[in-house]
């Protein structure tokens, strides 16, 4: 989410509709008070212009989903085997056909960054090394360790006219004494908004270049909800947003329970313009009703997207648009939030119940083993 200007969210993506058989809020947001928004998830992007280098992978059984799977069946997916896009083409819902995938080696500057790895059962990931996580133990109803998260409360709309007031409350966000986080949107009367939740982000405690950044989650559903999982650049020189850079992992419109997006937002290609696909369930299945595993591939000049061990993007520089910058050969900083409302979602009707609450089992950060 960022500064100071909203961004429209309702993005027209030219992208790959993948559909995905599961077992069993700025994303295009750009945040930080100083940048103007996209969420893309409630963090990232709304839907966004694509082009031919960049997509899916077709619909392509993975044994072991990780919908299903307990927390310690983390699902990799690299893109050596997993090679496939497709052509981006017409509006952000439209199915284009699979076309080649170009992979890229394995990153030569990946920078491990300070702090404790307490790696959960099962965060072992095969050519990958742990440098940072979140696994959630705790007592039931404990806030996040301070050493890992930054609470950024308010209730500004984050440039997106979001309606939450996001807090450092307990009720908002908590160790459910399980290993898990729950994140819970309120319809509640509190600083003048009609709602609450959280943004969370590791700004300052956590930036790193490169690797594999990866959750497991159960998504919320509902007109008007905007889960996000996503990245911002660390910006030391104050270049301010889009030109720090914004990866969205993860963010999906409560209004389209089976699809979600990713999404890159930079000089020349930010809000409606960013550069991503969507990736979509088989028909009948909701994101709500499995936990899932969302995570990318970051390497130098390329970034691919998983959503459980199935590649469905791939983004490169030779997908931005003419004369555009690919600034994303620096550190980012992770965010993960649940807005309510704003320029993409749109705001909860009648339909929306509350309160929502989104699940997550684990965050996770590899860089390349050796």
């Amino acid at each position: 989410m960022t500064l100071s200007f909203a961004r429209l969210r309702y993005v027209a993506w030219l992208g790959c509709v993948v559909c995905i058989a599961c077992g069993d809020d700025s994303g295009g947001q750009t945040s930080d008070a100083a940048l103007p928004q996209t969420q893309a998830g409630a963090g990232g992007s709304s839907g966004a212009s694509g082009s031919a280098a960049g997509a899916a992978a077709g619909e392509r059984s993975v044994a072991g989903s990780a919908a299903s799977a307990p927390r310690d069946a983390s699902t990799a997916g690299s893109a050596a085997t997993d090679a496939a896009t497709a052509t981006d083409a017409g509006t952000r819902d439209a199915a284009v056909p699979d076309a080649a995938v170009t992979d890229a080696g394995p990153s030569d500057t990946a920078t491990p960054d300070a702090g404790s790895v307490d790696a959960g059962a099962g965060a072992e990931l095969p050519g990958w090394k742990l440098v940072w996580n979140d696994e959630f133990d705790g007592a039931k109803g404990s806030k996040l360790e301070a050493s890992r998260w930054v609470y950024e409360t308010g209730g500004s709309g984050f440039g997106n006219n979001q309606l939450e007031f996001d807090t450092d409350r307990a009720e908002n966000a908590s160790l459910d004494g399980n290993g898990e986080l729950t994140i819970t949107a309120i319809k509640e009367s509190y600083m003048g908004r009609n709602y609450t939740s959280v943004r969370l982000k590791t700004q300052g405690k956590f930036e790193h270049l490169y690797g594999r950044y990866e959750i497991r989650m159960r998504l919320p559903f509902g007109q008007g909800i905007w889960p996000a999982f996503w990245m911002m650049g660390a910006d030391p020189n104050n270049v301010g947003w889009p030109t720090r850079g914004e990866i969205d992992v993860m963010e999906n419109i409560g209004r389209e329970p089976d699809t979600i997006h990713g999404t890159l937002h930079g000089p020349g290609y930010s809000g409606s313009n960013g550069i991503g696909s969507p990736s979509k369930l088989m028909s009948g299945q909701r994101f709500a009703d499995e936990y899932h595993v969302f995570a990318i591939e970051w390497e130098k000049d390329v970034i691919r997207w998983y959503v459980d061990g199935k590649l469905y993007q791939t983004r490169m520089p030779a997908d931005l648009p003419n004369g555009s910058k690919w600034v994303y050969d620096h550190p980012f900083f992770l965010l993960l939030n649940l807005a309510v409302g704003g320029e993409w979602p749109g705001n909860p009707d009648g339909t929306t119940t509350f309160p929502q609450t989104m699940k997550v089992d684990y965050v996770r950060v590899y860089d390349r083993a050796g």
